[in-house]
């Protein structure tokens, strides 16, 4: 079976990509190494990967691969709201205009599974957020995501998933998702001022999350059309929590609480896990396994430019192709 991951050497997708070529799958990765990133080398020696340099707006050279694809997986993508908010037409034609494209160039015997992320339900509603829920996304990254999610549910012929905050390490390192960060700054700082610190988020190890893609290849047919949560059911936390969580590790973590600067970064519920769960799948790692893997693996990047190992809006996406 043969899968395209659009964005395949990034944070998620080089993780991916490695974890489906060691189950046998056939992977071709699809990237434009917009931050240079080396994340795919281990796989070159692999009969079963291929890797192709392009980007996801040549529609064409992108097509060819799309149609001799048994599944497509569109990770590629201009991920965050500062990045989308500095140029929403480009966040829109990549998060949006692609996928709507990758539909129109697909048949229903091809399998496409999408990454959504919790950030759809937007600011703290009452109760759980349930799959049912309607979305509520409050930055311009949410509402392309989300609008891209309803057109292929619409279609009946995908399955998304809403992931959790993702934690972890990666072969393409990020640093500016929550654990990742607030580790790295244990570490390196030993001291964090939090800005609406009782905020609540779910979240997930990216190795859960690349067998949440593989539960759903193998599991297609009874779930397609429908979207699913992806997280610790246990681990709806705030961000205060968090860094208590932290601290049980790196004892001298110093936090400070402040309501002098409002986070532009306003999302904050809890979610429901149950409907994947019922389906047979569940995570295996906890929060406290990844932060022990982070403090371990941060070891040899922690005297390196962290800017490396964020998703800074990248320059040369605004000079086009």
């Amino acid at each position: 079976m043969k899968v395209l991951i659009t964005g395949g050497a990034g944070y998620l997708g080089s993780m991916l990509a490695s974890h489906l070529v060691n189950k046998n799958y056939n992977v071709v990765v699809y990237d434009n190494l917009i931050f240079n990133q080396t994340s795919l080398l281990n796989l070159f020696s692999k009969d079963n990967f291929e890797f192709v340099f392009g980007d996801v707006r040549e529609e064409e050279k992108l097509n060819k691969y799309v149609k001799d694809s048994d599944v497509i997986i569109p990770l590629a993508a201009l991920v965050g709201f500062p990045a989308c908010d500095r140029d929403k037409k480009l966040a829109t034609e990549i998060n949006y205009e692609q996928i709507e494209k990758i539909l129109d160039n697909t048949s229903s015997e091809q399998k496409i599974l999408y990454p959504n992320t919790n950030s759809g339900y937007g600011q703290k509603t009452d109760g759980v957020c349930t799959e049912e829920q309607k979305l509520n996304p409050i930055s311009h990254y949410g509402i392309t995501k989300c609008n891209a999610e309803n057109l292929l549910l619409e279609s009946g012929r995908a399955i998304t998933l809403r992931l959790a905050t993702v934690f972890g390490i990666s072969e393409r390192m990020r640093l500016d998702l929550l654990v990742n960060e607030f580790v790295y700054k244990a570490l390196t700082d030993r001291y964090i001022t939090l800005f609406q610190a009782h905020t609540i988020r779910n979240y997930i190890h990216i190795k859960d999350v690349c067998r949440a893609f593989e539960f759903m290849i193998s599991n297609y047919t009874n779930n397609i059309g429908q979207a699913f949560n992806v997280g610790l059911s246990d681990t709806n936390i705030s961000k205060l929590d968090l860094t208590e969580r932290i601290k049980k590790y790196i004892p001298d973590f110093v936090v400070t609480l402040s309501e002098y600067y409002e986070d532009p970064d306003k999302r904050d519920y809890i979610v429901s896990n149950d409907k994947i769960e019922s389906k047979g799948w569940s995570p295996k790692y906890s929060l406290n396994d990844g932060i022990r893997e982070l403090i371990n693996g941060y070891q040899i990047i922690i005297n390196k430019d962290s800017s490396n190992f964020r998703n800074a809006f990248p320059i040369k996406y605004g000079q086009g192709l």
